[in-house]
C-alpha cells in the first residue's frame, strides 16, 4: 500500500480500484478574468504582462495583477500562446496519443471558456479520439458551454474560490478587491453549473481546503448547490497536516463514510471516495510522492518540503510561433520538448517506464 496519512487505518473492508494515467492536459489560452494570489498558471508566465521580457527574464506578476507562483524558479522559456483547432494541434494529440496511449485530454488555461473557438477545439479532440474535459472557472460559460456540448464536452470541473464576495475577494490581487465584481463573478458560476448539468454534461466543484478555517466554505458550497454537482476536496501541499487534519475535521463534521479508493498509476493525484447522509457523494483528492524514475531523481526540488505536486502527468502546451511543447512538471518548465523531440525522447519512456512500475507495485 502506498504512504500517506489519509490511508492510515482505513477498513480493509474499503475496495481499491488501481487504474492507469491516460490524461492529457492542455493549455489551450493564457487569458484569465480572475486574479488568484496562488495561481501556477499552469507553470508558464502571465503572457500578457510578459511581452517585452525576454526568456529566462520572466516575470511572475505585472501590471495584470495576476501571478504565476513558479516563474521566478521553474527555468520557462516561452510564453504560452492560444491552440487553434488545426492540423498542427490534431498531429500533436495524435503524436501524443501513439506514444502514451492517451485517451482523455483536460483544457485548461488560464480559463479555457475565453478561448473564441473552445467548441472547435473540443470537436478536434473528440475527432482524434479523445474523450475531452475541462476546468473553469465559470466566468464565461453561458457563452460557450452550448456549443461545447454539442461538440463532444464531457464534464466541467469548477474550480470554486469562493461561495460568497468576501471569500472570492481574499483571494484576489488587491486591486481587485471590489464586492460588487465578485457577485458577479459568483453569479456566472452558478449560471455555468446551472447550464451544464441541465445540457447533460457531467459538472464537478473543486474546491482547496487549506486550513480549518475554510471548512465552513464547504458547508455552505454543499448546502447552496443542488446533488447534481459532485464536490471534489483537494488537500493544500503548502499547508501540509493542517489541511490533511481540516479535511478530517469536514469529514467527522459531515458524517462521511469511506466507499472507495481510487488510486492512479502513473500519477500523484489519487481519490477518496465518500457518501454523505442523504446518499450525496464526496470526493476527496490527495497527492503522493510519485517521481520520474531518472528525471525527478536529480532535481533540486526533489525533497518533501519543495516538490510540491510530483509528477502529476503530461501536458501540452504552444507558443506564440506555432510551437507546441510538452511538460512534465510545472515546477521544472526547463524540461518542456518540442512534441517531436519528446515522443522520441528519454522522458516519454521514462512516462511508460513509471506507469508499469508503479501499476505493478499498487497491485503488488
Amino acid at each position: 500500500m502506498i504512504q500517506h496519512p489519509a490511508l492510515e487505518n482505513i477498513d480493509r473492508a474499503v475496495p481499491i480500484t488501481v487504474t492507469t494515467d491516460r490524461t492529457l492536459r492542455v493549455k489551450v489560452i493564457d487569458s484569465c478574468g480572475m486574479t488568484c494570489t496562488f495561481c501556477h498558471n499552469e507553470g508558464t508566465p502571465v503572457s500578457v504582462d510578459n511581452r517585452a521580457h525576454a526568456a529566462g527574464v520572466f516575470t511572475d506578476s505585472g501590471s495584470s495583477g495576476r501571478v504565476s507562483i513558479y516563474v521566478a524558479t521553474n527555468g520557462a522559456n516561452f510564453l504560452s500562446a492560444p491552440v487553434f483547432p488545426d492540423e498542427s494541434f490534431r498531429r500533436a494529440l495524435e503524436q501524443l496519443q501513439n506514444a502514451l496511449g492517451f485517451n482523455e485530454v483536460h483544457l485548461t488555461g488560464g480559463e479555457p471558456t475565453l478561448h473564441p473557438r473552445l467548441p472547435e477545439i473540443v470537436t478536434t479532440a473528440r475527432e482524434a479520439g479523445y474523450a475531452v474535459s475541462i476546468t473553469s472557472n465559470g466566468e464565461n460559460g453561458a457563452r460557450t458551454l452550448p456549443s461545447c456540448a454539442l461538440s463532444g464536452l464531457g464534464r466541467v470541473n469548477f474550480s470554486v474560490f469562493g461561495t460568497t464576495p468576501e471569500e472570492l475577494m481574499q483571494v484576489q490581487h488587491v486591486r481587485f478587491r471590489n464586492k460588487a465584481l465578485a457577485q458577479r463573478k459568483i453569479a456566472a458560476l452558478d449560471e455555468s453549473i446551472r447550464l451544464t448539468t441541465e445540457l447533460g454534461m457531467d459538472a464537478r466543484a473543486n474546491i482547496v481546503l487549506p486550513h480549518r478555517d475554510h471548512v465552513p466554505r464547504v458547508h455552505r458550497l454543499l448546502a447552496k448547490y443542488s446533488s447534481s454537482l459532485s464536490v471534489r476536496i483537494l488537500s493544500s501541499l503548502a499547508d501540509g497536516d493542517e489541511s490533511l487534519n481540516a479535511i478530517d475535521t469536514l469529514l467527522d463534521e459531515l458524517g462521511a463514510e469511506l466507499e472507495e479508493v481510487r488510486l492512479i498509476a502513473g500519477t500523484s493525484g489519487f481519490r477518496m471516495s465518500y457518501r454523505l447522509p442523504g446518499n450525496r457523494p464526496l470526493i476527496v483528492k490527495h497527492i503522493r510522492p510519485v517521481r520520474l524514475p531518472t528525471t525527478c531523481a536529480g532535481c533540486r526540488f526533489n525533497n518533501s518540503t519543495d516538490c510540491e505536486e510530483g509528477y502529476y502527468g503530461v501536458r501540452l502546451y504552444r507558443d506564440a510561433a506555432g510551437r507546441f511543447h510538452v511538460g512534465v512538471c510545472i515546477q521544472r518548465m526547463d524540461l518542456c520538448r518540442p512534441v517531436e523531440e519528446f515522443v522520441a525522447g528519454d522522458v516519454r519512456d521514462e512516462v511508460l517506464q513509471l506507469r508499469e512500475n508503479d501499476l505493478r507495485d499498487l497491485t503488488a
